[in-house]
């Protein structure tokens, strides 16, 4: 058993994929998440994490959709957790709302990629996972605590990031995300909506041409800030399986 990781459950197996739920027991901040796994696994294969948007939780629609295809199709493993007042650390109206609060916390980031951390160290210490490389998924608020994870974590070697810009409720904020991105060296795909109404276009270009590597493409789409294609979370899939 690895300590501070409690499971939930069993696991339910499903069209050769696996689901357990877990909690982190981390002081007085326990940690909700999940782990997909291949049916028939293999120790070493890729870990995908998977960054969750605002009013979302570690089963959102689009998580628990690519946690599928990377475990199916190439058989990774994939690990999401709850964000900040949110799935089961809800507070408040467990939304945008209570989000908006929480990110103008003092150490709200810094709190955020330590859970992260955590739990990656947790789920690669299981014998069936082990220590592997590791990508990252997110959108939205999945970005703006994934950019500066991917800055701050080498064991990510490819990451999908999108729907956010070069701004943030602080001073402190917008000087994170400024720096995470001037510090992301590994692959990156950034996903951007041209009517997006969270998002200026200006600050997600910003953002996007802050990234300092040299291996980054933008794929921009019609619509609003919810509204990403199905093909690209295809191409999403695709990215991540050759870069990771």
């Amino acid at each position: 058993m690895t300590p501070g990781l409690e499971w939930l459950n069993h696991g339910i197996t499903e069209k050769g994929v696996t689901t357990r739920e877990f909690t982190l027991k981390r002081n007085h901040r326990p940690v909700p998440g999940v782990l997909w796994s291949p049916e028939q696994g293999s120790p070493g294969k890729p870990l995908i994490l998977l960054g969750h948007g605002a009013s979302g939780d570690r089963f959102q629609a689009p998580v628990k959709s690519m946690a599928y295809r990377m475990v199916r199709h190439y058989g990774f493993f994939a690990l999401a957790i709850d964000g900040p007042v949110h799935g089961g650390r809800s507070t408040g109206d467990g939304a945008r709302g209570s989000f908006a609060e929480e990110w103008k916390r003092p150490g709200n980031v810094e709190d955020m990629i330590s859970d992260w951390k955590t739990a990656m160290d947790s789920i690669m210490a299981l014998d069936e996972v082990g220590q592997c490389p590791v990508g990252y998924w997110g959108l939205s608020m999945g970005t703006i605590y994934g950019a500066p994870l991917v800055a701050a974590e080498p064991r990510i070697k490819a990451a999908v990031l999108g729907l956010m810009g070069l701004v943030g409720p602080t001073e402190a904020y917008r000087k994170i995300i400024k720096e995470a991105a001037e510090a992301i060296i590994c692959p990156v795909l950034f996903l951007w909506q041209l009517e997006d109404e969270l998002f200026p276009r200006d600050r997600c270009l910003a953002l996007f041409d802050l990234i300092a590597s040299k291996n980054k493409r933008l794929h921009a789409n019609p619509g609003t800030h919810a509204a990403v294609p199905v093909e690209e979370m295809d191409f999403s899939e695709s990215f991540l399986a050759e870069y990771v």
